[in-house]
C-alpha cells in the first residue's frame, strides 16, 4: 500500500546523525545509548549505526532520549534544556502578532538558555536573517545546528499554518559527504562553510499567524520532533519534487522527460538544475527504490523476494547486493532489527 505522502518514506544517511550520537555519549552510559538505539530501532555494531535512516527512527530516538538524559536537546549544547522549556517556548511565540516578532521571541527564549551560542535577528532589507553566533571556540555541533536551525523554520510553519518558504540556510562548517540529506529536512539547497550558522526568510512571505489553540500546542509537542523537523515537501528542491512526482507516478518506468514536463522546464535544463543539487534523475529513482525496500522491509507484510520485484530486480541475490551496499547489512539483518 503507498503512504501518500513521500516525505513519511524517506531515509538520510547513518552519518547524518553522527553528532547527535556523539552528543549523546556524553550524558548516558554505553549501555543506556545502545538500548536507546535498539527500542528505536535503529541497527548498530558497538554502538555505531551500520544503515540508513528513517524519519521514524529520528523521531523515536529523539522522544526516548529527551527523556531520559533529562534533557530536551539531548546533550547537544553545553547546558541542558530542561523538560517542559519546549512548552514555554510554544506558548511564548503563540503569543506573537506577526512571524517576525515569533522569531524574535524565539531568539530571546534561546538566548537566555545557551551558554556556547547566541542568536541574532538581522533585517538586511530584503530578507530575515536567525543568525546563530558563537561564544566559545568549542567545534561547532552539525546536527545541533541544523535541530535549533528547523527548530525555528518548523514553529514558524506551524504558527503561520503552511511551510513557511525559505530564502537561505547555511551552516558554519564544511559541506559534508551527506549534504544531499540537508535537501529534505530544509525547503532550499543548504550552503556550507558560511561565517555563522542561518536561516533567512522573505518578510513579504512571511504572514500573520493563525490562531494556535492549547490542544494544537500539545498535539506539536507530543508529537516533537516529526512536525518541526519534517514539515513538507511541497516547497522543497527541485531534486524532492522530482522525487514526489517519481512517487506519486509509475515511477519505474518514469524518464527525465516526463519529469521535465511537469515541472515546465526542458530536460536540459533539469538536468543542470538537479546537478546544481548535487544529484541526477537515475540517483533519484535509485533513492526511491532504497527507500520504499526499507519501508516494506520495515512493515513485515511482504517477502524479501516480493520487495525484490516491486522495486525492479532480476534476482533476490542481485536485491540482497545492492541492498547491502544501500545500508551496510543484509534484508533480512535489517528486518530482525526492525521495530
Amino acid at each position: 500500500m503507498k503512504d501518500s505522502d513521500p516525505s513519511n518514506i524517506a531515509t538520510v544517511s547513518s552519518h547524518f546523525v553522527d553528532d547527535w550520537l556523539t552528543a549523546l555519549q556524553s550524558c548516558t552510559s554505553p549501555v543506556q545509548l545502545v538500548s536507546m538505539l535498539k527500542r528505536s530501532g535503529m541497527h548498530t555494531n558497538q554502538g555505531r549505526l551500520v544503515h540508513r535512516v528513517t524519519l521514524d527512527h529520528i523521531v523515536r530516538l529523539y522522544q526516548i532520549a529527551a527523556i531520559e538524559t533529562e534533557d530536551e536537546m539531548m546533550g547537544l549544547w553545553s547546558r541542558p534544556i530542561r523538560a517542559r522549556a519546549l512548552q514555554h517556548l510554544l506558548t511564548t511565540v503563540r503569543e506573537a502578532t506577526s512571524l517576525p516578532s515569533a522569531l524574535y521571541r524565539f531568539s530571546s527564549f534561546w538566548n537566555l538558555l545557551l551558554d556556547d551560542f547566541q542568536f541574532e535577528l538581522v533585517d538586511e532589507g530584503g530578507r530575515i536573517s536567525l543568525r546563530l553566533l558563537p561564544c566559545t571556540d568549542q567545534p561547532v555541533q552539525r546536527f545541533g545546528h541544523l535541530l535549533i536551525l528547523k527548530l525555528a523554520h518548523g514553529l514558524m510553519s506551524w504558527l503561520a499554518g503552511y511551510e513557511v518558504p525559505v530564502v537561505a540556510v547555511q551552516f558554519a562548517f564544511e559541506r559534508p559527504a551527506f549534504a544531499a540529506d540537508y535537501s529534505v529536512i530544509f525547503p532550499v539547497t543548504a550552503s556550507f562553510s558560511a561565517p555563522v550558522s542561518a536561516i533567512s526568510f522573505a518578510p513579504e512571505k512571511l504572514g500573520l499567524p493563525g490562531t494556535r489553540s492549547s490542544s494544537e500546542l500539545n498535539d506539536f509537542l507530543n508529537r516533537a520532533p516529526r512536525d518541526w523537523i519534517f514539515t513538507s515537501f511541497r516547497e522543497h528542491s527541485q531534486s524532492l519534487r522530482v522525487r514526489e512526482f517519481l512517487y506519486q507516478s509509475n515511477w519505474e518506468n518514469c524518464h527525465l522527460n516526463e519529469a521535465a514536463e511537469m515541472l515546465k522546464v526542458t530536460p536540459r535544463t533539469l538536468i543542470r538544475r538537479l546537478g546544481a543539487e548535487g544529484t541526477s534523475f537515475q540517483e533519484i529513482k535509485d533513492g526511491l527504490r532504497r527507500d520504499i525496500a526499507i519501508r516494506d522491509l520495515q512493515s513485515g507484510r511482504k517477502s524479501i523476494e516480493e520487495i525484490s520485484q516491486d522495486v525492479g530486480f532480476s534476482s533476490a541475490a542481485n536485491f540482497h547486493r545492492a541492498f547491502r551496499r544501500w545500508t551496510g547489512v543484509t534484508p533480512r539483518s535489517y528486518r530482525h532489527t526492525s521495530p
